[in-house]
């Protein structure tokens, strides 16, 4: 396992919006029960939005991800120093002929014993990494629903549709019906987070994926 190449994805361009709404456990405050509301019949006005992408998408999301990518610098560039030490001693030992018996299982042993714990530091940075990330997303998400709901509220939508995950129900939607960006824009300006340094060009990529998907409830 490379656990070199999972961090090369620290740094991120949310061109596509394709990330979900994919986060781990830092479950939302109880909110309390909305009070009833008579049932009636109203015309609908629906919208879609790609919620957690959208959360990325933000100034503030954009900042943070940039945050955690940075922390955990140090520990991208060590895990991989240890894959470039095992790879260097690993054909060593395959260029060495005239080696004892002796001599060639304690190199093997040295080697093994490295690849464990590179292993064991890989494991353990990604696993931070992902416990960050999530704490990031958290803080940026309970905002950015306030902020969703208000824009929803003020343009008279009945119902929102979160496309973020890739096995969405939705079929088809015309464009116009995407108020992603939308949402974005008015985040940005509440928020008053100046946009992020062009990091130049790279391949458009997605934002991590986080590993479960709690989002803020309704309020």
């Amino acid at each position: 396992m490379n656990y070199v190449s999972k961090f090369s994805t620290l740094v991120v361009g949310i061109a596509t919006l394709a990330c979900s709404p994919a986060m781990f456990a830092q479950a939302a405050a109880p909110q309390p029960a909305p009070a009833a509301v008579a049932p009636q019949a109203i015309p609908a006005k629906i919208a879609l939005i790609a919620f957690e992408q959208a959360v990325f998408a933000t100034n503030e999301g954009q900042k943070a991800l940039a945050d955690v990518g940075k922390k955990f610098e140090p520990q991208k560039s060590k895990i991989a120093a240890e894959e470039a030490e095992i790879e260097s001693l690993q054909k060593q030992l395959q260029g060495a002929t005239t080696i004892s018996d002796e001599d060639r299982a304690s190199r093997v042993r040295t080697i093994d014993a490295k690849q464990k714990a590179y292993q064991r530091d890989g494991e353990d940075a990604q696993a931070a990494y992902q416990s960050d990330l999530q704490e990031a997303y958290q803080k940026v998400a309970q905002k950015f629903n306030v902020v969703m709901q208000k824009y929803a509220n003020d343009n008279g939508y009945t119902l929102l549709l979160d496309v973020s995950g890739q096995q969405s129900a939705v079929l088809f939607a015309a464009p116009q019906t995407d108020v992603t960006r939308a949402v974005i824009e008015a985040y940005n300006t509440q928020s008053g987070v100046a946009a992020q340094p062009a990091a130049g060009p790279a391949p458009a990529r997605t934002a991590p994926r986080p590993a479960t998907t709690p989002r803020p409830a309704a309020k």
